[in-house]
């Protein structure tokens, strides 16, 4: 592990555990065994790590939402929702200290937040948006409130990792664990299977 990525290592267990504001840079620096002149070389100050770990994030996240859009306009917009399950669920579970960070960090009100409200979410609502009313015009999805349906796909997708001590101590399943991922991942198939899609049943190759 080179120096910026024991940096940003450190850096999110200590936020999940004192809190952004809790942390300080000497404690990241202590802890990822650098000098706190090495933090300053990679991303400035504090602020500047709490943009890289936001762009980190959602840059990976909207690519996945642009290739599930590609693969409705190309092939098949119930495909390309199941991929889009599938590649958000484990990016979030091989990324979990960081996608526990940046879903938690999105339910304060800062500078930074409105910031990405106002880029990053707003392109995520794009293409949830045109992906949905694809499958709708395609005859693949039911007809349905783009808006209502987007604030429940996103809830069943961020959920497990936004509340992962309640995950963890009151229903024993941690997100992080690659079963919990293959399960979850064959309940959510199920259900926009029943909810959502309007033709054939997933195919058992799915699950």
């Amino acid at each position: 592990m080179n120096k910026k990525e024991a940096i940003l290592t450190s850096a999110l267990q200590l936020f999940h555990t004192k809190g952004y504001a809790g942390t300080s840079l000497r404690m990241i620096a202590e802890r990822a065994r650098v000098n706190v002149a090495h933090i300053s070389y990679y991303f400035q100050n504090k602020q500047g790590l709490l943009e890289y770990c936001f762009a980190l994030y959602y840059e990976e996240y909207i690519d996945i939402l642009e290739r599930a859009v590609k693969i409705a306009e190309e092939r098949s917009a119930k495909e390309a929702l199941l991929k889009l399950i599938e590649e958000v669920l484990g990016f979030h579970r091989a990324h979990n200290p960081l996608a526990r960070f940046v879903l938690r960090e999105m339910t304060i009100d800062s500078q930074i937040v409105r910031e990405v409200l106002s880029t990053y979410v707003m392109r995520e609502r794009y293409y949830l948006k045109t992906l949905l009313e694809i499958g709708m015009e395609q005859g693949e999805y039911e007809t349905v409130s783009t808006r209502y349906c987007i604030i429940q796909l996103k809830g069943l997708l961020t959920m497990p990792y936004l509340q992962a001590q309640y995950m963890s101590e009151v229903w024993q399943v941690h997100p992080q664990d690659p079963y919990f991922e293959k399960q979850y991942k064959r309940e959510l198939f199920h259900l926009v299977n029943e909810t959502l899609f309007t033709k054939q049943r997933l195919a058992t190759a799915h699950l």
